[in-house]
């Protein structure tokens, strides 16, 4: 079972990393956000992995606080940024894409193109309309550096910020957090 609590820490350890850089949050989620939250429905074209459905379901819960229904408003939408942060990307189709390989296998042509963070970022992107940069990270603690520099340097006046992290073992550990960030006007850029 997944420590809710622990779950909420990822999300307030978030949100002092991007307030240490002067951002100010304008929603947050978590997932799981209580003990009873289902799994994070499926994904069409996505495929025996919980890691892009974990990181819709955040982006979901966070832009959906934020703006209500898909897609944000295009003005919105040409000034938003996207940054996913996953120290190991999708371990399930990775160990899967291993495993059948080593073993002679053929591996799935879905599995390509998931095998890598930056197909579940398009999936939001095109979801949310979101039309400024996307940029996929593995160091936690550069998700709301990259941030900021987005927005100092004019590429987006938000950016959505998720940090996943995947089980090793299975689903039920799986882990996400994301923050919908602005610049603080009262510390100006580069704090």
């Amino acid at each position: 079972m997944t420590n809710v609590a622990t779950d909420r820490r990822l999300v307030d350890d978030l949100v002092a990393s991007v307030q240490s850089v002067g951002l100010s949050v304008t929603a947050s989620s978590a997932w799981p956000d209580r003990a009873d939250d289902p799994p994070p429905p499926a994904l069409p074209g996505f495929v025996l992995s919980s890691f892009s459905p974990l990181v819709a379901e955040v982006a979901e819960r966070c832009l959906g606080a934020a703006a209500g229904l898909p897609p944000l408003p295009l003005a919105r939408g040409d000034r938003t940024a996207f940054v996913l942060v996953s120290p190991l990307g999708d371990v399930a189709a990775a160990v899967h894409v291993a495993q059948t390989v080593d073993r002679g296998g053929r591996v799935g042509p879905l599995l390509f193109f998931q095998s890598v963070p930056n197909s579940v970022a398009g999936y939001v992107a095109a979801r949310w309309g979101i039309a400024g940069p996307v940029v996929c990270l593995a160091s936690p603690g550069a998700g709301p550096d990259v941030a900021g520099l987005l927005i100092d340097d004019g590429e987006a006046d938000e950016v959505l910020v998720i940090i996943a992290d995947q089980s090793y073992m299975d689903a039920a550990g799986d882990r996400a957090a994301a923050v919908l960030v602005r610049r603080d006007a009262s510390k100006g850029a580069n704090p």
